[in-house]
């Protein structure tokens, strides 16, 4: 049986397992609301900020121990050395598991947490469903501090020897870990951070984006927009990486905006920011907030009495934040990448067998912390379980040979995806009664990003 329809029936047999399950019950929100959002950005000591945070104590070393050899490819009834000249191979017996340690440095405290959270459970999920490989998972919250994360990675790859690293959610904690990882001859899979200069001219080889470069969402969105016959619009954003890529990306495609307004990072007033944009009185108002910061943003805005349309991208109108926000967030549309409803058959199976392990509806970080799994299951499958061979994992990684929730899914020259970008509108689920996005129609087709001609991969 090929690995592909093996995938499937993995698929299917979840799907046929968690049909008649029983789901709906919500999750606990984080402990910390908007406005606690951590504001670490000093280069404070790790103890001292992982104290702050209340994060897990230390794991103490892990015993070292010889590797176990990659399992034998099986050949039916000869040996390599009868195999005569210009025959193909015969397929490789189906791999049956093997260890792989991963290191996830992740956002789980402040009122972000749920983004780290979504995308490490969203990983575990594919490895539980899965079933064949012991997954050690070293899970370590950054604080949204890049010295932090330095710190978390440089202990990972020395004492932990990771084999693989992923998790990083915000694109500052990105731009001081992703350089220090790749260079050190390990891959690093983003299931979220999409930085432009990652994109194009720093690009590595060892560095794959799973989710979609920054400015990407902000693409779809700004085509929409001008698409309703809006010509003036105020965009705002966090002042860092991700915020500056959102908002050009849509520029890129909507035009020249009437003003630009950059906010602290996890900040939680906007007073200041949106008596600018009563100031200015737009047609229509883009903002990128992710977490607790799109909370209270657009909670404000409401109270405020603007009746400006907002538009964002699916960060600033995830399962989460939208369900916080209520009723004022019912008829909001955004662009995403993905949605709970999206009508793939992989994607019917991931979330309900979200669903039935933790509860609640999968927000689309979670969706990215799965095929962010499973791209990496299928890249050791494809290297007979052994993450070792990195030249060979790289090779099986740019295949993107696995089903994806969001679809078709490829990688273009410069390692980050080429994907379709949807319109959704937030409506209330008809039968678990939660607040979530559905799709109403494709923006851009097979988009990629605009900086891969900068890559040096690609020439």
């Amino acid at each position: 049986m090929s690995k592909r329809r093996l995938r499937g029936r993995l698929a299917a047999a979840a799907l046929a397992l968690v049909a008649a399950a029983c789901s709906g019950a919500g999750t606990d929100e984080p402990g910390d609301d908007a406005s606690a959002t951590t504001q670490a950005q000093s280069a404070e000591p790790l103890e001292t900020a992982e104290a702050a945070e209340e994060s897990e104590p230390e794991p103490a070393p892990a015993e070292e121990s010889e590797p176990e050899p990659a399992p034998a490819e099986e050949r039916d009834d000869h040996d390599e050395g009868d195999e005569p000249a210009g025959v193909p191979a015969e397929e490789p017996a189906e791999v049956t598991g093997g260890e792989i340690k991963v290191g996830m440095i992740t956002t789980l405290s402040g009122g972000a947490a749920y983004l780290g959270e979504g995308v490490r459970d969203g990983f575990r999920l594919a490895f539980d469903l899965d079933g064949r490989y012991d997954l050690d998972l070293v899970v370590e919250d950054d604080a949204r501090d890049p010295a932090v994360g330095q710190q978390l990675a440089d202990r990972m790859l020395s004492r932990d020897q990771v084999d693989v690293m992923t998790g990083i959610i915000f694109s500052n904690v990105a731009g001081a870990v992703v350089p220090q990882v790749v260079s050190q001859d390990t891959i690093y899979l983003s299931p979220n951070a999409g930085p432009s200069p990652f994109a194009g001219a720093q690009c590595h080889e060892n560095y794959f984006v799973v989710s979609w470069q920054n400015d990407n969402p902000a693409e779809a969105m700004g085509q929409y927009v001008v698409d309703q016959g809006f010509s003036s619009v105020v965009a705002l954003a966090p002042n860092y990486q991700a915020g500056i890529d959102s908002v050009n990306g849509f520029k890129r495609t909507f035009g020249t905006v009437s003003d630009e307004i950059y906010t602290e990072l996890g900040a939680s007033d906007y007073a200041q920011a949106i008596a600018q944009i009563r100031n200015a009185d737009p047609e229509a108002v883009y903002f990128f907030y992710p977490g607790g910061m799109g909370i209270a943003f657009v909670q404000q805005y409401v109270a405020s009495g603007l009746e400006i349309p907002l538009f964002g991208p699916t960060f600033s109108f995830d399962e989460f934040l939208v369900d916080a926000i209520g009723e004022a967030a019912l008829g909001l549309r955004n662009a995403s990448f993905w949605a709970p409803d999206l009508d793939v058959p992989a994607n019917e199976a991931f979330v309900a067998a979200y669903r039935d392990a933790y509860g609640s509806t999968p927000t689309g970080y979670a969706a990215q912390g799965f095929d962010t799994g499973n791209l990496l299951i299928a890249a050791l499958d494809a290297n007979g379980g052994d993450p070792s061979d990195i030249a060979g994992m790289r090779a099986a990684l740019r295949e993107a040979n696995f089903d994806s929730v969001r679809g078709g899914f490829e990688f273009n020259s410069n390692n980050h995806p080429i994907q379709d970008w949807y319109l959704l509108e937030v409506v209330e689920d008809p039968v678990h009664g939660d607040l979530t996005n559905s799709v109403v129609e494709i923006i851009l087709e097979d988009h990629a990003d605009a900086y891969a001609s900068e890559c040096s991969l690609g020439n």
